[in-house]
């Protein structure tokens, strides 16, 4: 039996000391055992990303030039629509080899796929409807991330079920269509190790409560729901205005929420919306970066939190892959909106180890990633931090996540472990620079186009 060791791992009960870790043959953790014996690196467990959409990392900074009319989240999707149109599949695993790299350096394991991409340019789906999602797997592999694959149902333009817009048609399937995609996705990912799979009926801006129903019953036991829900003040007042109540709302009285679900977003829940997510056991699935950028508003995280809610955070659109960068932010926006510090964190408790534990939790159960943390069954993915580094001077245990998440400039997470495995070393992933030079020559040939 292999093992690792660690001069101190943050275990659920706490900070320990000189700990070795055992291996089983599939890279899970088949024992913990403390004040055993020293190593060199400190150890965190690994932070899901639940929510991303690879492809829109190719996007990164395309989008920050401001239009003749105010800018908003429409007018950055229909940005977003001309990219996209013209991304082949190799397009797509390239762009998503190197977000996916850059995720396991920023200190991401597993990442949450919410995959809408999927038919070729002019909407025709590929001779394999499940190609794309097959290009998404192999970026995976060739990582070494694991990856909760969530294919996407996205059938209509708007709440109520109006008609698509062209820039959609990429996206598109009638129910039939999607349960085929749905089986291809299944075995796309059947031989991936450490894939899990989930389904996601885009939003109530998509898929009308009827089709959800129907999605969610194509789940399997074990097998997580992920929904886009009161992103945008426009969604919610139409949702309103077409529904009769807020996107939060339709879904809890049509009584679909409940552990299985990860809410993305939820930026316009209401106080008691959110406190009916938290009794039903979902996640809510926070993207702060991502929110920030597309001016999508702030989310009640501390109400949200003191009615016993759980969440995860995601890097969404991948403008800035940093685990660090949406904790960090998620904290100042309560911060800033409450006029107070250390809004997320237990009283003479730390802000660092309570928000990373807390992502570690909700972000493990809504990406099916089986036990979370630093425990026996789980598998070994690991964040090493170096404790020379100079932001670790003259500190110890939560002292070192509180300067991880707020004060590191870059080089404190030396290496990432996942499933056992050594992916990063040295801060740096082995396919980083090819995987730059691909992305470049893609987007050099569509920036041209």
């Amino acid at each position: 039996m292999r093992k690792l060791v660690f001069s101190e791992a943050l275990l659920p009960e706490g900070w320990r000391r000189d700990v070795r870790v055992e291996l089983d043959a599939e890279g899970r953790i088949a024992a913990v055992v403390p004040d055993s014996e020293p190593g060199r690196f400190i150890a965190v467990p690994g932070l899901p990303n639940l929510h991303s959409h690879a492809f829109q990392r190719g996007m990164a900074g395309l989008t920050e030039h401001a239009g003749e009319s105010e800018d908003s989240f429409w007018t950055w999707r229909e940005l977003m629509y001309r990219f996209l149109a013209h991304l082949t599949p190799g397009d797509v695993e390239a762009i998503a080899t190197l977000a996916y790299a850059e995720m396991l350096e920023a200190g991401f394991t597993r990442v949450g796929e919410f995959h809408y991409l999927h038919h070729a340019a002019d909407g025709a789906p590929h001779a394999d409807r499940a190609e794309m999602a097959a290009r998404i797997a192999s970026a995976a592999d060739a990582t070494g991330i694991n990856l909760t694959l969530l294919p996407c149902f996205y059938a209509h333009g708007e709440i109520g079920g109006a008609p698509p817009v062209p820039g959609q048609r990429r996206f598109l399937n009638d129910l039939d269509g999607y349960a085929s995609l749905v089986e291809g996705s299944r075995r796309a990912i059947a031989d991936l190790p450490g894939a899990a799979f989930g389904l996601a009926p885009h939003s109530l801006r998509a898929a009308t409560i009827e089709e959800i129903r129907v999605v969610a019953a194509m789940a399997r036991p074990g097998e997580p729901l992920h929904i886009h829900a009161a992103e945008q003040v426009k969604e919610v007042e139409a949702s309103v205005r077409i529904l009769g109540r807020p996107p939060i709302a339709a879904l809890l009285e049509a009584g679909l929420i409940d552990p299985r679900w990860c809410l993305i977003h939820a930026t316009h829940g209401t106080e008691p919306e959110l406190a009916r997510v938290a009794e039903a056991g979902a996640v809510v699935g926070l993207c702060p970066v991502t929110e920030s950028n597309l001016g999508d508003g702030i989310f009640p995280a501390v109400a949200y939190r003191a009615a016993g809610g759980r969440f995860g955070v995601g890097t969404d659109s991948n403008v800035l892959i940093s685990a660090t960068a949406e904790l960090r932010t998620l904290e100042y926006s309560q911060r800033l909106t409450r006029r107070t510090r250390n809004a997320l964190a237990p009283r003479g408790g730390s802000t660092g180890r309570a928000l990373w534990q807390a992502a570690v939790e909700g972000g493990a159960q809504a990406l099916a990633a089986g036990p979370a943390g630093i425990v026996r069954g789980a598998y070994a993915d690991f964040v090493l931090l170096d404790p020379t580094h100079p932001v670790f001077a003259a500190r110890e245990g939560d002292r070192r996540l509180d300067s991880l998440l707020f004060a590191s400039r870059g080089g404190a997470i030396r290496e990432v472990w996942v499933r056992g495995a050594r992916v990063v070393e040295d801060g740096i992933h082995p396919l980083r620079a090819a995987a730059e030079r691909r992305v470049g020559a893609v987007l050099a040939r569509i920036l041209a186009a």
